[in-house]
């Protein structure tokens, strides 16, 4: 029996604009419009937009919930005071496994906001709803599916929003990245984006968003598939859940120790004894290919250190190269030289810092 995909607020949107949809994580999805690196280019050089709606918005309430917080995930919510800012973290099986990576929003010490992945979701709402059971903190766990997400990106992203709803400058205009508003008739816009570009990722209610996004298609906005948000991300240096990390992988192995917090020594979060002073054997290093070819995951890489295998791989439009992210036995630094196989044959490859592109700009 075929399983029945979920749609977003916005598929009759994306047929209208002729998206090719394809099956993400159980949700009928567009993949592109038209030509994917087009979609690329307008985010590098104007604005885009992209569906995010399938991504679920979970609030946490209650006086206990900064306390909950800081057991539940590896990054401190403690550094958070100013309401609206934004904190990246990994969420931590006992084993150190990774079994979200998510963005928290502080609004205040007794409501909080959590943005997590599509395709774990559902399970992410089952642990944080174990956890806070199982360890008794009084809070109240709220899975938003009223609500819809848009992500706006580009060097003419914020103008372009604020074209549309001029109401919503004035609050949004001073925001610093990684920062959020909340606005009136529950709308969140927040200065975050999984593309390596400026923008805003704009929360609204269900029912609102497909005049949101005909009247950014009406000011040139150009709509975006899931093929140019992940040649964006990945030219950006940005993990995906999947491909870099899961629940088997330690944060430290997929270069996001920066996202653990051991600097308490009595916060005892969930996996800290599997990563606090754990030495890890792997790392992440980037790739970007001498000759021909593309790379793709799960393709064997070679360096001086020993053998290890691309996490992410793809044609990068801004770089025109093949660009790569690999995961191999630790001491490959940027300047050496690696191979990849590639259809049954070893490529040879510059091993390279990230992100391999910033703000429009080739870095490699």
């Amino acid at each position: 029996m075929t399983a029945v995909l979920k749609h977003t607020p916005l598929f009759n949107a994306h047929l209208s604009a002729g998206a090719r949809m394809v099956d993400f994580g159980g949700w009928n999805m567009p993949v592109a419009y038209g030509s994917q690196i087009e979609e690329h280019h307008a985010v590098r050089q104007a604005a885009g937009m992209f569906d995010v709606s399938h991504m679920l918005n979970v609030d946490i309430q209650g006086k206990a919930s900064k306390d909950f917080l800081r057991r539940l995930l590896a990054n401190d919510v403690e550094r958070l005071t100013v309401p609206g800012k934004a904190l990246y973290s990994c969420m931590l099986n006992e084993r150190g496994g990774v079994i979200d990576d998510l963005i928290v929003y502080f609004f205040s010490p007794e409501s909080w906001r959590l943005v997590v992945n599509a395709g774990t979701a559902e399970t992410d709402l089952e642990w944080i709803q174990a956890v806070a059971q199982r360890e008794g903190f009084d809070v109240s766990i709220n899975p938003r599916r009223d609500l819809a997400m848009l992500a706006v990106q580009g060097p003419q992203a914020r103008e372009l929003v604020w074209q549309v709803r001029p109401q919503w400058r004035e609050a949004t205009e001073p925001l610093s990245p990684f920062s959020a508003a909340l606005l009136e008739g529950d709308v969140m816009v927040a200065r975050t984006g999984y593309t390596g570009e400026d923008g805003f990722e704009v929360v609204v209610p269900a029912t609102a968003v497909e005049s949101l996004w005909n009247d950014l298609l009406g000011a040139g906005v150009r709509p975006c598939g899931l093929g140019a948000r992940d040649t964006l991300r990945l030219e950006a240096g940005m993990n995906l859940y999947g491909n870099e990390m899961n629940e088997e992988v330690n944060p430290l192995v997929a270069a996001l120790g920066w996202t653990v917090s051991v600097k308490d020594p009595q916060r005892a979060f969930i996996g800290r004894e599997a990563v606090d002073g754990v030495q890890p054997k792997e790392g992440m290093i980037g790739l970007r290919l001498r000759e021909r070819g593309v790379m793709r995951s799960g393709m064997k890489v070679r360096t001086a250190q020993g053998e290890g295998f691309v996490t992410s791989g793809t044609m990068s439009p801004t770089v025109g190269t093949s660009i790569g992210m690999a995961r191999v036995p630790l001491g490959a630094q940027p300047g050496e030289q690696a191979e990849v196989e590639i259809r049954g044959k070893w490529v040879p490859a510059d091993i390279v810092a990230m992100p391999f592109v910033r703000q429009g700009k080739v870095l490699v």
